[in-house]
């Protein structure tokens, strides 16, 4: 299996990065057992870098994947903690819940301003002290900004950026494919390690997959991309895809066919807003006392889900 280098990280790792989002109680809800038995088929396959975060609540589908597990693994994880104490916690919570003495890459998550560093200056200075802890091998940020992704390549104590990019530019929350494609490549040549998100725009553009996943993987200074998969099925065509021996049109066109949305029940809902909130994409709304969505501006995060009280919206 062909490996890259995450920029000067010096982590070695097959590009294509198993983003267990999906999995969890946000969208499908697989339970750990079933979760685990996918991702140690893709470690077994070749995969060596799973990506998680506290707010997936996708650790005991990790545990279970790595459980005895002897080859490489790569544990990416996120903290949307607002203050150092709870991102402490949040580390603390990852190594304790995956089983391990030090978690390989944490990043800032889901930063909802262009300047992150100034923002959440205190959870940063707090994932550094945990580093020179050895609980932490390398501090990323995650992010859906252009403003964000740029000042990181400046930052010299970052070392990964997982930016979102797609070729049509849905969920960029200041700009578009091009200035983020330009944020990344100066990333890149400052030396950060990268590995994209929403590819495929949370499955929006899962009917042009194989065109959308060539765009972000043709672009300078991506040295990977994290995709969300559910099946042994998905698994398989996205190896054999990032291998350059794509499986027969057939299966993929069968996987393009595929659709997902966002599903609010709203007999239950009571138009707090919570989600709105959560929403970095702008995709929902309050109408008539009830949550609403629009499904051209959603990119099916299901970050939405996890601020409902009432546990009432999934990605299906």
């Amino acid at each position: 299996m062909h490996h890259v280098t995450l920029g000067a990280t010096g982590i070695s790792f097959f590009p294509l990065v198993f983003g267990t989002l999906p999995m969890g109680p946000l969208q499908a809800g697989l339970s750990p057992a079933e979760g685990g038995r996918l991702i140690r088929h893709a470690l077994e396959r070749g995969v060596t870098m799973l990506d998680t975060a506290t707010l997936y609540d996708t650790y005991p589908h990790v545990r279970e994947g790595i459980a005895g597990w002897r080859g490489e693994v790569t544990i990416v994880t996120k903290t949307h903690a607002n203050d150092g104490p709870t991102a402490r916690a949040h580390v603390e919570k990852g190594l304790r819940e995956l089983g391990r003495e030090r978690l390989d890459i944490v990043h800032l998550h889901g930063s909802r301003v262009a300047d992150p560093f100034t923002d959440r200056a205190e959870v940063l200075a707090e994932l550094l002290r945990m580093k020179e802890e050895g609980k932490i091998g390398h501090v990323g940020l995650s992010s859906h900004y252009v403003g964000a992704i740029r000042k990181a390549a400046a930052h010299p104590e970052i070392e990964v950026i997982h930016p979102l990019i797609n070729r049509t530019g849905m969920g960029i929350i200041d700009g578009s494919p091009a200035e983020m494609a330009e944020a990344i490549t100066s990333c890149a040549r400052a030396g950060k390690g990268v590995y994209a998100m929403k590819a495929l725009a949370g499955g929006n553009l899962i009917a042009e997959a194989r065109a959308s996943l060539a765009y972000v993987r043709g672009l300078e200074g991506v040295h990977g991309v994290a995709i969300g998969m559910l099946s042994e099925g998905e698994v398989e065509a996205n190896i054999a895809l990032f291998s350059g021996s794509a499986p027969e049109d057939d299966i993929w066109r069968e996987l393009e066919s595929r659709r997902r949305k966002l599903r609010i029940m709203e007999n239950f809902c009571k138009g707090c807003g919570g989600c709105i909130d959560a929403c970095a994409s702008g995709a929902l709304s309050i109408v008539g006392g009830k949550a609403v969505v629009d499904e051209e501006a959603c990119i099916l995060c299901g970050y939405c889900a996890a601020s409902c009280p009432e546990f009432i919206i999934r990605v299906v």
